[in-house]
């Protein structure tokens, strides 16, 4: 189980869940399907001889098509463009459009500013089973022009669906300053190269490790023209690290972090190993926002366990991770919080290397970094706190472990963090003041750490067992975690969200 996950005795003590698929996430809503034609020298048909006309004549050329324009009179712009088109040729004709000028052309251009002229053209094109578009005027169009950022082949084109063409053109202004100019020279070089790589006879796993790490070059080296020797070294990198050639080769397993819950928590490389995926194994806690940044394709199955009802067992996830990945898929084993910390990653990370299946480990965002995070306060102090410890209040048995260190945890010193406390909260606080801990100690109880539904209890250790349960009572929900020390003195009450007030304020 992740180890932000809720309190959860031992898997066998629980009715068993079997790990099972998930249905693949739907769409949203779409406002327009965004699609991009291939027009090389195929002929589009723009009727209309103005500003807005010439703009789209451009774009279309630079598409490589063959443009036409109609048009009774033509604007100086349009003459120039066609004396030096951007690359397709333009025609124009000075006169007015006829219906018998629309059947043959791929595509229809309406640029009228009188909504009748636009509306008779886009119906004698839709007469002739051609796609139009009326300039500025999107209700009688069956596709638009979105704002365009142009590294081409990488083209990323932008659409608000006509309601706001400003916005559009200030989010283009935006991915522009994120897109290296040098980007155009990479997406060049790969379409280049795909012939060359898929010639070479890899397998699919061996392919998609090139292409992570082209893409990974030309992340970090983007204001660099690629050479075949940069070619040479990917090939020679994914033989040297032992990926997988020829289809019928054992596959691996990637262990990833996500974080507490808050997706924007996630690291750049959880993203792309989960945009690299063939399979997501993931815990009840993880959210479908973070699911959404695998890719479509991957197959995603639920192999969780949730506080006190079915959990899947973890030998039955040992061995499901290890049979997909020996059947040559990249498994990605997605669990909540840090895997490293209280994740049970240890036995899974053992099977896989017992099985002879390559494993590798992606951190996450830990729950007490996200919990500090929120609270806006260090868990560590040079007056207050020179250790930060964490322990699990949750035995095999399901009971507080037999084996704490009491003395350790009353440290004033140090800050503590204790992971799945609901059940065992009380025992633990009495053995707390037994070891002569400060009943006054700061303490903070966080539900859902980083999600929409956080809650968060101030308290002191002497009033903690009590405000947690209360806070429980009225609904607060999620994996619970415990924070307490001198260094929380520092939280301030007026910063936090959704606090329940406890000790803190009289209770």
């Amino acid at each position: 189980m992740a180890a932000t996950g809720p309190d959860t005795p031992k898997s066998g003590a629980l009715s068993p869940r079997a790990p099972r698929q998930a249905g693949h996430a739907r769409m949203e809503a779409l406002a327009r399907l965004p699609v991009f034609f291939g027009l090389e020298g195929r002929r589009v048909l723009v009727a209309g001889g103005g500003e807005p006309a010439a703009w789209k004549a451009e774009l279309l050329s630079a598409a490589g098509a063959r443009v036409e324009v109609i048009a009774p009179h033509v604007c100086e712009d349009l003459w120039r463009l066609a004396g030096a088109p951007p690359r397709g040729p333009i025609s124009i004709h000075v006169r007015d459009w006829h219906a018998d000028d629309i059947p043959g052309a791929v595509l229809a251009v309406a640029g009228f500013d009188e909504e009748a002229d636009a509306l008779s053209f886009t119906t004698a094109a839709r007469a002739a089973g051609v796609p139009v578009n009326a300039i500025d005027k999107p209700a009688l169009s069956d596709f638009t022009f979105g704002a365009i950022v142009n590294r081409s082949p990488l083209v990323v084109g932008i659409s608000t669906d006509g309601a706001a063409p400003v916005f559009g053109q200030a989010v283009r202004a935006k991915i522009e300053a994120l897109l290296p100019s040098g980007f155009k020279a990479w997406a060049l070089a790969a379409k280049t190269w795909r012939q060359a790589v898929t010639a070479r006879g890899l397998s699919h796993h061996a392919r998609r490790a090139f292409w992570e790490r082209f893409a990974a070059t030309a992340l970090a080296e983007p204001n660099r023209a690629p050479e075949d020797t940069d070619r040479a070294a990917l090939f020679t990198a994914i033989e040297a690290e032992g990926t997988p050639h020829r289809s019928g080769h054992g596959g691996s397993v990637v262990l990833v972090g996500a974080g507490p819950g808050d997706p924007e928590l996630l690291t750049l490389k959880a993203v792309r190993a989960l945009q690299s995926a063939d399979v997501v194994l993931y815990d009840d806690l993880v959210s479908g926002a973070i699911l959404d940044f695998a890719r479509r394709e991957a197959k995603k199955m639920l192999v969780g366990k949730t506080g006190y009802g079915p959990s899947c067992k973890q030998d039955d996830i040992n061995a499901l991770m290890v049979d997909l990945a020996k059947e040559g898929r990249r498994v990605v084993r997605l669990k909540g919080g840090e895997p490293m910390i209280f994740g049970r990653a240890g036995e899974e990370i053992a099977h896989c290397r017992a099985a002879g299946v390559p494993v590798e480990v992606i951190p996450g965002i830990s729950a007490p970094q996200g919990a500090a995070s929120r609270l806006v306060t260090s868990l560590t102090h040079r007056d207050h706190a020179r250790r930060l410890q964490f322990v699990t209040a949750h035995a095999r048995d399901g009971k507080l472990p037999k084996d704490l260190d009491f003395n350790a945890l009353a440290d004033k010193a140090a800050t503590t963090v204790v992971y799945m406390p609901r059940r065992t909260l009380p025992d633990l606080v009495r053995n707390l003041m037994a070891a002569g801990i400060d009943p006054a100690t700061p303490a903070v109880a966080m539900f859902s750490v980083t999600r929409p539904e956080e809650k968060v209890i101030l308290a002191t250790v002497a009033t903690l067992a009590e405000e947690v349960a209360r806070a429980a009572e009225a609904g607060a929900q999620g994996p619970c975690l415990i924070l307490y020390g001198q260094a929380l003195a520092e939280v301030a009450v007026e910063a936090l969200p959704q606090i329940v007030q406890a000790a803190a304020n009289g209770g």
